[in-house]
């Protein structure tokens, strides 16, 4: 725990830099099972918004493991660790006016509920996307045969298999992804940010990019 510290309060308020750089920055939370989808629109988003001239930036959980979280492992206090520090991170980003995308399973709510009052306690708004697929789906989806590896014993603790996943109750955006295709998840998510006055429509692009 850190001692002797101040925090040291910039010039430039969060109105200000807002005004300055013509956008507003906030964090749009995946949250899903592994193989729901999340990456998949994660991606497919990001990519349409900086096609839109819109600053976005995309924290994928595979990729964060491999340098700031990667001397984290899978168990309950390293899976809070994971997401408290991506929180702390997805909330630098959208203080700077970027809009940062974050896909991870994030199986506990607690830990989803903690990174939402974060953001809140700093008037950063947080929207959580709810990557939802059944399990047989994913199972049968299973792009790095990790359901398989994990029935057979090979991973522990594995969120859908030998851990839990607690699923978002209230999410601001539901997407079954087995029944929509990447294209709708995407324009779902944009017609959010448009109603909820966080995008200007007038600069997004018509066609949204293929993923």
């Amino acid at each position: 725990m850190a001692t002797n510290i101040t925090w040291h309060e910039g010039s430039v308020s969060l109105e200000e830099r807002q005004g300055l750089l013509k956008q507003k920055g906030f964090t749009i939370w995946f949250t899903g099972l592994s193989a729901s989808g999340k990456s998949t629109l994660a991606t497919a988003l990001e990519q349409t918004l900086l096609h839109s001239g819109i600053n976005a930036y995309r924290l994928d959980g595979d990729n964060i493991r491999f340098g700031l979280n990667k001397n984290l492992g899978f168990g309950p206090d390293d899976r809070t660790e994971n997401i408290r520090r991506i929180s702390e991170v997805a909330k630098l980003f959208a203080d700077s006016t970027v809009i940062a995308i974050t896909a991870f399973i994030s199986p506990y709510k607690a830990d989803r509920d903690s990174a939402r009052e974060l953001h809140q306690a700093a008037n950063i708004p947080f929207i959580e996307v709810f990557a939802d697929a059944p399990l047989d789906v994913v199972e049968e989806r299973d792009p790095k045969g990790l359901y398989r590896k994990a029935k057979a014993g090979e991973i522990k603790e594995f969120t859908g298999i030998s851990a839990p996943y607690e699923a978002p109750e209230q999410a601001e955006i539901h997407i079954k992804t087995h029944e929509v295709s990447v294209e709708l998840g995407v324009q779902k998510i944009l017609d959010y940010l448009v109603k909820t006055k966080l995008v200007d429509d007038k600069m997004l692009v018509k066609k949204i990019p293929s993923p």
